[in-house]
């Protein structure tokens, strides 16, 4: 009888290390593909209280400018400048346009779906964007409001989730998940809805303070952010981190350097190892994934 609880415990053992590892692998690494999805294919920004690393002008002309930093075809105006702000390089992508939803999204893969990866510079080689940058890495969550292009993927809410709402006339909102639902806002009008955070800025306020993370994080990270100037004028951020050349933002940094800039509302995307942003192909910040220089794939991107 006791032989018998002995290979049963070590049976009971084995087959609960093996539900543990395929729930991890699951969850983190296999990938479900839940729809394919047909993707559719500035003016300078003020100082910051930074040093201006770059700081071409994007020159107004008669024919279309493209340069390394620059683009402008008359309807779509892009400026990237390189800052150095709190011991760390932070690039800034300046977007004025006459195209209120002219801010696009994609899928990795051109697939809706779990832990469906690409590369961002792949995945806006894919959909021939001019800029990119990562999006909110929606496929490594199984709740958080989705809605993309004007298209409800996930209804499911996160709980205290705080969420991004970009509506059909380029405008920009922070919502709450617990007080509006998905379709709702659907109907309201929402394009975009993004469900990372949390919320930077509203209304030129500061919504975090010195101590607020996103859930572990270290207090100095790579980041991305998305930022509302004003009709027609955003900007996307990316920081650099976790190199000797490169410390990274806290949120609250983040959040200054946005709101120096003259961001009126801004949103926390995914950072870390995923932080990227894409220029004509280029991929103009320094990725880092784990200890690596290199771009890590994630679920989404945003892009012009």
């Amino acid at each position: 009888m006791k032989r018998t609880d002995k290979w049963f415990r070590i049976l009971f053992s084995l087959a609960l290390t093996a539900f543990t590892v395929y729930a991890l692998l699951d969850t983190f690494v296999i990938a479900r593909v839940y729809e394919t999805v047909e993707q559719t294919a500035a003016l300078r920004v003020g100082d910051a209280g930074a040093e201006t690393l770059s700081a071409q002008a994007c020159e107004s002309a008669a024919e279309p400018v493209v340069s390394e930093t620059c683009y402008d075809d008359g309807q779509l105006r892009i400026q990237i400048e390189t800052y150095r702000y709190a011991e760390s390089n932070v690039y800034v992508a300046d977007i004025q346009t006459t195209d209120p939803q002219a801010l696009l999204t994609a899928f990795a893969q051109s697939s809706y779906g779990r832990n469906v990866t690409a590369a961002t510079s792949e995945t806006a080689e894919e959909v021939g964007a001019v800029l990119a940058v990562n999006g909110d890495n929606y496929g490594s969550r199984e709740t958080g409001y989705v809605i993309r292009n004007g298209v409800l993927y996930r209804d499911s809410a996160a709980r205290d989730q705080e969420d991004l709402v970009i509506w059909a006339d380029g405008s920009f909102s922070i919502i709450r998940e617990s007080e509006v639902t998905a379709q709702e806002l659907l109907e309201q009008g929402a394009v975009q809805v993004f469900s990372f955070g949390p919320g930077l800025l509203e209304d030129g306020e500061l919504l975090v303070g010195t101590g607020d993370e996103v859930d572990r994080a270290k207090a100095s990270n790579p980041r991305t952010a998305i930022g509302f100037v004003g009709e027609g004028h955003y900007v996307l951020v990316v920081s650099d981190g976790r190199t000797e050349e490169s410390e990274g933002l806290s949120l609250y940094e983040l959040a200054l350097f946005l709101k120096e800039l003259g961001v009126s509302t801004a949103y926390n995307l995914d950072g870390g190892g995923s932080s990227t942003m894409v220029f004509l192909g280029r991929v103009v910040n320094v990725p880092t994934s784990g200890r690596s220089v290199k771009e890590r794939a994630v679920t989404d991107i945003i892009y012009v």
